[in-house]
């Protein structure tokens, strides 16, 4: 496709780029506060959270310890384990008694901390409790059918996630702490401790209504749980990557889904996880009304600039068509038109060039037939005449030196390869140049990319003092070191030379490496396949100059990337012309 505008008209180009640009521009201030706000008021809520979450981890796992260090105390206590061990060999009498002890320090331990709802004692031939007490006796034998049955197998205690049980009041949802009862090294019973739920959950809930927590035991998996959280299907896609201590991350951002966020604390010395879940469009709706506002504000500027930009490109065009107007009717009709005079900058001094232009036309009319002779004359001459290397250097010593007062030392530099490349290349005509200027040749362009990609390109020439006096057909080395930086290093953007220049069996050979994507990749690309214009130029080149026998050979070396040897004769300063 063409320069646009050089194609269409001026006035849509000017207010199509106004118009393109101001949208662009309003389009990434909206964006960038958007998120930069979002972020900022993302990790200020994870911040709060966090305090807030290891308070309530804290005072949650003071809570259960309590029930646990409760149950281990009761678990010993010497009237429960003779009640429970020797009981069938006492009298019927003596049983009653120590039930009733057992009973009395049992409806001690409940009514003490309002948050135990009750407590089951599993058993061998249990009493019979009354149905309206917080402490019921159940047969050992039923264990097997609770759900907690098949992990205190593994464990001498454990905690058991909200579940329903049945009293006198209904069923009610509680928290239970299961822990074995052993004496002398065999199974009595169990002790069960049920934990009201709805205490539990407003000690997670803390003074955040509405939020969504969930406390996880030391396995990972949920004991209770406030608010709306995920599904326990996703768990496994995220509960692995909680690590020792507190934190943040991201999960379901799925399509159409902003995902929501998590943090998570969790306290030294404490088997307790306290996770939150919160969506990250509440997040950042704060952002979003930002964002809305910028978008509104943007708009009236937007009109505002379009309207302007309407304006200004009226006023600039209309001249120009006006110009235009008058010289399609001269050049058609032949009759002159009023030119405007009210023009005080450079449309006028266009109109007023154009009139004196079209004053002289008809006596530069007269002399068209000589001056059409002399201009091609003189074209002649231009495409005889070879350019001069002297007003070449001289042009970029004075942009090497405008770049220099402008402080632009990248262009400064570039220039100043820019001429020393020339300089080696012209080489006042000769064919051949010593190989220390070759090296120089393609250290200046090496030195040009770098200025482009900066630390991304190292490059290294190693020569000897031996080679650097010997001649050698010029610019045969800027094709590979070019063919390293382009397709070698296309799809990374950075990479390593290094050329290498000796003397091998009486013949000078320069290897060419670089650590690029390699020959494969030019295998697969028929473009790049043979290794270009440029490398075929060089094998041609050398063919021609010293035969079969030399020449160029590509290979990929084990480690990777490209290398590329250029095998030639030995020529001296005095043996330009052949082989020594």
């Amino acid at each position: 496709m063409g320069n646009p505008f050089k194609l269409y008209r001026i006035d849509h180009l000017f207010f199509g780029s106004i118009a393109a640009l101001i949208i662009f521009f309003l389009g990434c201030t909206i964006w960038i506060s958007y998120d930069l706000s979002s972020r900022e008021l993302a990790q200020t809520a994870s911040v709060n959270q966090h305090k807030l979450l290891d308070q309530l981890n804290s005072d949650i796992a003071q809570r259960m310890s309590n029930l646990e260090q409760i149950s281990l105390s009761t678990s010993r206590d010497n009237n429960l384990l003779d009640f429970l061990y020797g009981g069938n060999s006492e009298d019927e009498f003596s049983r009653l008694q120590r039930f009733k002890q057992v009973q009395q320090e049992l409806a001690n331990l409940t009514y003490s901390m309002p948050i135990i709802q009750g407590l089951d004692l599993y058993m061998d031939h249990p009493l019979q409790a009354e149905s309206f007490s917080y402490i019921q006796y159940r047969e050992l034998s039923s264990a097997p059918l609770q759900k907690w049955y098949s992990l205190m197998q593994k464990n001498d205690f454990v905690w058991i996630g909200v579940h329903d049980i049945h009293a006198f009041q209904g069923d009610i949802p509680v928290v239970s702490f299961v822990r074995s009862l052993a004496y002398r090294n065999q199974l009595i019973g169990y002790l069960v401790l049920n934990v009201k739920a709805n205490m539990l959950a407003q000690m997670l809930e803390g003074e955040s209504p509405g939020a969504n927590r969930v406390l996880l035991d030391a396995a990972g998996q949920p004991l209770l749980q406030v608010g709306n959280i995920p599904d326990p299907s996703v768990w496994a896609q995220w509960k692995n990557k909680l690590d020792s201590s507190t934190g943040i991350i991201r999960i379901n951002e799925q399509a159409g889904k902003d995902g929501e966020m998590i943090v998570y604390s969790r306290i030294n010395h404490s088997n307790w996880t306290l996770v939150q879940f919160t969506s990250w469009s509440s997040i950042t709706k704060g952002s979003v009304r930002l964002a809305y506002m910028i978008g509104m504000i943007s708009a009236a500027a937007i009109v505002s600039a379009l309207l302007l930009a309407l304006l200004l490109s009226r006023q600039i065009t209309k001249p120009i068509f006006q110009l235009i107007h008058i010289m399609k009717h001269e050049q058609i009709i032949g009759n002159k038109m009023e030119i405007p005079l009210d023009y005080r900058n450079e449309f006028g001094y266009l109109f007023s060039v154009y009139r004196k232009l079209m004053n002289r036309n008809d006596e530069l009319y007269e002399s068209l037939e000589l001056r059409h002779i002399q201009l091609r004359k003189a074209e002649i001459a231009t495409l005889q005449a070879n350019i001069n290397p002297h007003f070449l250097y001289n042009t970029l010593d004075q942009l090497n030196w405008m770049a220099i007062s402008q402080d632009q030392h990248n262009i400064s530099r570039i220039l100043e390869l820019m001429g020393r490349m020339f300089r080696i290349g012209l080489s006042n005509g000769n064919s051949h140049i010593t190989v220390a200027d070759e090296l120089r040749h393609v250290e200046a362009y090496l030195e040009i990319q770098k200025v482009r990609m900066g630390d991304a390109l190292v490059y290294r020439i190693d020569s000897t003092e031996e080679v650097d006096g010997l001649y050698m057909p010029k610019m045969l080395l800027q094709p590979f070191v070019e063919n390293s930086i382009v397709h070698g290093f296309n799809e990374r953007g950075s990479g390593s030379i290094l050329v290498t220049v000796r003397v091998r069996e009486d013949r000078l050979v320069i290897c060419v490496d670089d650590d690029g994507s390699g020959l494969a990749a030019r295998r697969d690309n028929p473009r790049k396949r043979g290794g270009g214009y440029g490398i075929r130029n060089v094998r041609e080149r050398i063919q021609a100059n010293f035969g079969d026998s030399f020449g160029v050979e590509l290979s990929e070396p084990e480690a990777g990337g490209t290398r590329a040897m250029l095998i030639l004769p030995i020529l001296r300063a005095s043996e330009e012309a052949g082989p020594s």
